[in-house]
């Protein structure tokens, strides 16, 4: 195979790390993927703190205990007539509590860090999604409810700290990430990486209102969330660049052109035209575009969903107005500037510039054009349908198919690599069943009976796969598994 063309530095730390990983070890399996270490970077040691060919850990070791999860588990496995099937539902679905969350208290109010799983520090967008299956079994389990609640709390201390940051350290007193520590940017305390991403500040959103339908709870949303949820506005505002370029500014020295920014540090130039500029992918790769369109149409539903908790909880009618004429102008310039013609019929481009440039593609992190019904993020069923048509493609330069499966993944880890987040949303946006069976059954694979899910694998051999401590996509597996169990069992038999 062709070794990943980029690799961003969140990777590198992983693969150039002296670290020993439980069968096989990350740099054997990143090794195997075409990805060799770089030993002139000298990082600590990364371990996963447990025995994971063992599945989950030991209930000893489990960062945190939920009676509410425990019988769910219990529940939906019972469903699921595939034995290792609900083998890898049992270990996936409970891995971000028992081995990435670091619940605590501040000004006596819950507390809550979660890490990513094999990098010590908290993405935003990780964590939110990462928490985010728990939130319907939150009402019944306190101590659940507080520490979702914790999380928050902590993304809003986050946001206030620097809202063009994706990723803050679980100890907001630490230093950055090794790679972040010479990057040309504005690194204030508390921040891990300084990559400006629209969909950042869209996740806590959704898991604020998340946690609020399926609770009732208001408790969160104290004065320190109205700021931070005032900042985000404010910083959407400024990205739609109708002012001049606003303070954003990021460079780094690196042999991978998705790692950084041209144009000093800006990103290519765009035509202001009431999109909101991102300077990275879900993915933390550098957009050609700015105007990254899943993370425009994500940020028309998070405006809508602040909206709504402005107006309802806290009775601040002028946030609400502005969330609110924030999303309609967004959704506007989306249709004007984002819709393109394909001999196929108009689809969703991935980027634009507001000039009339566009880039077609999707790439495997959500949001992705793939991802928008699972982000309610959709607003025309049939533009979403021929895009999503086109995403799970041939003609998607980042889609593959392998004799070990089909999906997409995307600069990130370079060709032939399948992401098996990408087949995840594939199934969670499938209205057939022979789609959602094909799609579980490759995910199935790609577990290559390592007992949990992967950041990619090889598109010919699921062995050769990176990240075997990924708690993202441990648990949306087991939120596609655990619906799937109710919904359509059928699909789960072998």
């Amino acid at each position: 195979m062709n070794p990943p063309a980029s690799i961003s530095s969140r990777r590198r730390f992983l693969r150039s790390a002296a670290a020993t990983v439980i069968a096989p070890s990350m740099a054997a399996s990143m090794q195997a993927a075409g990805v060799e270490p770089q030993s002139s970077i000298q990082l600590p040691e990364v371990k996963a703190p447990w025995d994971m060919s063992q599945g989950r850990p030991k209930p000893a070791d489990r960062k945190f205990h939920s009676d509410a999860v425990e019988a769910f588990l219990k529940e939906r496995s019972a469903r699921i007539p595939d034995p290792e099937l609900a083998s890898l539902f049992v270990s996936c679905f409970p891995n971000t509590l028992d081995t990435t969350v670091e619940p605590g208290t501040f000004e006596g109010k819950p507390d809550t860090a979660v890490i990513t799983g094999d990098i010590s520090a908290m993405w935003l967008r990780d964590s939110s999604a990462q928490v985010w299956p728990y939130l319907p079994l939150a009402k019944q389990d306190r101590r659940l409810r507080d520490l979702l609640e914790g999380v928050i709390r902590r993304q809003a201390r986050c946001i206030l700290i620097d809202p063009y940051a994706n990723a803050f350290m679980a100890d907001l007193n630490a230093p950055a990430l090794p790679w972040s520590l010479k990057d040309k940017t504005e690194l204030r305390q508390g921040v891990g990486e300084r990559k400006w991403e629209v969909d950042s500040l869209c996740y806590p959103i959704r898991l604020a209102h998340g946690y609020w339908k399926q609770t009732g709870d208001t408790g969160p949303f104290d004065q320190r969330w109205r700021d931070a949820m005032k900042v985000i506005v404010d910083t959407f505002r400024v990205q739609q660049r109708k002012h001049g370029d606003g303070p954003y500014r990021f460079q780094r020295e690196s042999n991978a052109s998705t790692e950084t920014l041209p144009a000093a540090g800006l990103g290519n130039p765009v035509r202001p035209v009431g999109l909101i500029a991102s300077g990275f992918r879900p993915s933390d790769d550098a957009c050609i575009f700015p105007f990254l369109v899943p993370s425009n149409l994500f940020a028309v539903t998070s405006m809508r969903q602040l909206a709504e908790m402005a107006h309802v909880i806290l009775h601040d009618e002028g946030l609400a107005r502005n969330a609110s004429s924030l999303a309609e102008e967004v959704e506007k310039a989306l249709r004007e500037h984002a819709i393109v013609s394909t001999p196929e019929g108009t689809i969703w481009a991935y980027e634009v510039d507001g000039y009339g440039s566009r880039l077609l593609m999707d790439d495997a992190n959500v949001p992705s054009l793939l991802g928008l019904p699972y982000l309610d993020s959709s607003p025309d069923a049939a533009l979403y349908a021929r895009t999503r048509a086109f995403c799970w493609s041939k003609r998607n330069p980042w889609f593959f198919q392998g004799t070990a499966g089909e999906g997409i993944g995307g600069p990130h880890l370079g060709r032939d690599m399948i992401w098996p987040m990408s087949q995840i949303i594939y199934a969670f946006t499938s209205q057939q069943d022979s789609e959602i069976h094909n799609a579980v059954g490759m995910l199935k694979r790609s577990a290559a009976g390592f007992g949990f899910m992967h950041e990619s694998y090889f598109k010919d051999d699921p062995k050769r796969f990176t990240r075997p401590w990924f708690a993202w996509a441990n648990t949306l597996f087991g939120e596609l598994i655990g619906t799937l169990a109710v919904s359509r069992p059928q699909v789960l038999r072998t």
